[in-house]
């Protein structure tokens, strides 16, 4: 029985075959909606999430003053020295490695190019806690951080820049005013979780950056590594006390200092993230609802088209349980097609956004699952109402409807 009435729905739909796709139109754009959006929101969350793990790992950055977030230091707080990198490194337990910080901007010419670029100082750890690898080269030796040696390293994107597609390991680079050797190349890491590019930097000893290039020994940021299995709370109130104490800050006072711990802020962002992922699906989903309710008016259309072939079904001896099916299934199948071509639509449209917008394509068969499931169920709620009435038809009237 139920093959039959599948058969004769599908004939039916096929009769009508335009005025069956422009009904289903509404679930099809809703479930491409819906599932691009959550697959576009998941990869941008993973996205986010690598670029601030690239940051360091087990990270906790230091910086003066107590605006939080990226560049520079506010209300004239003053900055570190690198005697506080050192006392912390010795006075804070759960410490892997700390590395003072000091940037500013500049010139760097070679080969008859010039390229502005942000220029960074930094000491003997700084590599290890940022997570910075190198693609070729050696890194800093102790002797060149002690003297302050005119040598660096440069980012994949300064390396572009000036040398092309040879290596720049051995020559030698005007930073400034100051000639420096290249000794490495960093590692590329792209676009940061800020929009910034962490390639488009020169990396020096902080010595070096200190004596040669800025003109004094301020530190403006502290990068504090944790080790495995710290704990970071007891972490951070430690290093909050050793700075507190440096800073000679009496009780009362407020810190003039804040410590941004990297892994809550990739918790904070990834939450955002999700919860801006899940408003427009939902605001996506109000289109299933449109396309619910379009099916429930094509089916109201069908079923006074078709009284007579109702009321002749009924009268030759058909229930009112299988005319009621019949139309169920037609709605069932509607439904179902315009969420099928909804996914097929939603896994064109996410690869393509992914690749425009640079983030990790993330195919959740549970989301499509969903999607196609909530499709068929609106098939048969809003199908069921169109269904009732049909087979509640009066025979006797429904053959006399012209």
């Amino acid at each position: 029985m139920w093959l039959n009435t599948l058969l004769l729905a599908l004939r039916s739909i096929r009769r009508n075959l335009l005025r069956s796709f422009l009904t289903v139109l509404g679930v099809v754009i809703g479930v491409a909606a819906v599932v691009t959006m959550v697959t576009v929101g998941n990869g941008a969350t993973r996205a986010i999430q690598a670029q601030i793990a690239s940051l360091g790992v087990n990270l906790l950055q230091v910086r003066p003053g107590q605006r939080l977030g990226p560049g520079g230091f506010g209300g004239g707080a003053p900055s570190f020295k690198l005697a506080d990198a050192h006392a912390i490194a010795t006075q804070v337990p759960g410490v892997l490695a700390v590395a003072a910080e000091t940037r500013s901007s500049g010139a760097v010419v070679a080969n008859g190019r010039n390229w502005s670029a942000s220029l960074i100082g930094g000491s003997a750890d700084w590599m290890l806690t940022n997570n910075w690898t190198l693609a070729e080269g050696r890194p800093f030796t102790d002797d060149e951080q002690r003297v302050g040696a005119a040598v660096c390293i440069l980012g994949e994107t300064v390396r572009r820049e000036l040398f092309g597609a040879s290596s720049p390991v051995g020559a030698s680079v005007r930073v400034r005013q100051i000639p420096c050797e290249v000794v490495g190349v960093l590692a590329p890491k792209g676009t940061g979780a800020f929009g910034q590019d962490q390639d488009d930097v020169v990396l020096m000893p902080i010595t070096t950056l200190h004596r040669r290039v800025v003109g004094h020994t301020r530190v403006f940021t502290l990068h504090v590594s944790m080790q495995d299995g710290a704990d970071a709370d007891a972490v951070k109130s430690a290093l909050r006390a050793v700075l507190r104490e440096r800073r000679s800050l009496a009780d009362g006072e407020e810190d003039n200092f804040n410590i941004l711990d990297t892994a809550q802020l990739a918790d904070t962002m990834a939450g955002t993230t999700r919860i801006m992922t899940m408003l427009l699906g939902a605001v996506a989903a109000v289109s299933l609802v449109v396309g619910g309710i379009g099916i429930m008016n094509i089916m109201l259309v069908s079923v006074t088209e078709r009284t007579r072939e109702i009321g002749l079904r009924l009268a030759i001896g058909a229930r009112e349980r299988e005319v009621m099916g019949q139309f169920l299934v037609e709605a069932v199948v509607l439904a179902a097609f315009g969420g099928l071509v909804g996914l097929l639509l939603a896994l064109a449209a996410s690869v393509g956004l992914s690749v425009a917008m640079d983030v990790p394509f993330v195919f959740e068969p549970a989301i499509n699952a969903l999607a196609f499931t909530v499709a068929a169920l609106i098939g048969v709620a809003f199908g069921y109402f169109p269904a009732r009435r049909a087979a509640r038809l009066d025979p006797i009237e429904a053959l006399r409807h012209e």
